[in-house]
């Protein structure tokens, strides 16, 4: 029964935090133009509904080809990195400058030379790459010495060895840089959304934020922003749903031992 509770405690934690809400509104009358309340804001997602699940769906296929990108991207030069320390020594430097470099300054850049949905892409991808290259990087740096040195005197080639050895005992570190980068590609799709939104162009959900903040439809805005953070949680919760489908077994044999 305490686990059921347990369970249900996020619920009823946002359910009283909407109530709360719901009644300060109205108990102190506070104007839809400063604060909508709940009802306000449901109403304005329940009447623009075809306009903002369509602009869903935008963000979320942007986020989601960035973070197919950066997976395939990082795990590949993680891989590189580990066979080839010289080749680390080159490129990570170039991918730690493009991950401290503000996302903010690079979206109108971008914007300048690309088409809005390939800078809406590229955003996305360069925040969410460096954390699955590092964590990635890091699984693989981690491997067992000795199971390592058990392979070489079973005659294993270097290349066995990464890919046979180093790369399935890297996943679950892989799968916790895609989680990160999930959550990341989605607000780098966001920003540059902002950004072309500002310049006039976009169409995707933070687009729409833009658009109705222009048009001072403030629960419209409010009925986005639920609407992003929703799809921020189904992001992280499909990624480590498949993190615990793939990796049952793994993390089992682990505990067991």
């Amino acid at each position: 029964m305490s686990g059921f509770f347990s369970r249900l405690a996020p619920l009823l934690a946002l359910a009283a935090l909407l109530a709360l809400w719901e009644a300060a509104t109205r108990f102190y009358a506070i104007p839809a133009a400063q604060l909508p309340a709940p009802s306000a804001i449901f109403a304005s997602l329940t009447a623009n509904a075809p306009l903002l699940f369509s602009a869903t769906l935008t963000t979320l296929s942007e986020a989601l080809q960035a973070l197919a990108l950066a997976a395939v991207g990082g795990v590949a030069l993680a891989l590189l990195f580990v066979w080839s320390p010289w080749l680390e020594r080159t490129f990570l430097p170039m991918a730690i400058a493009m991950q401290v470099t503000p996302l903010i300054a690079i979206a109108p850049l971008l914007l300048i030379y690309l088409e809005p949905d390939r800078a809406v892409l590229a955003c996305a991808f360069l925040v969410a790459f460096f954390p699955i290259l590092s964590n990635a990087s890091a699984g693989l740096k981690a491997t067992d010495r000795g199971l390592i040195e058990l392979f070489l005197l079973k005659g294993a080639s270097r290349e066995k060895i990464l890919l046979l050895l180093r790369l399935p005992s890297a996943l679950p570190q892989i799968f916790t840089g895609l989680r990160i980068g999930g959550g990341l590609a989605l607000i780098g799709a966001v920003a540059a959304e902002l950004a072309a939104g500002a310049a006039g162009r976009g169409e995707g959900l933070a687009f729409r934020i833009v658009e109705a903040g222009y048009r001072l439809k403030i629960p419209l805005m409010f009925a986005a922003v639920t609407l992003l953070c929703l799809s921020g949680m189904a992001l992280y919760g499909a990624l480590a749903g498949l993190d615990r489908i793939l990796l049952r077994r793994w993390r089992d044999d682990k505990l067991s031992n």
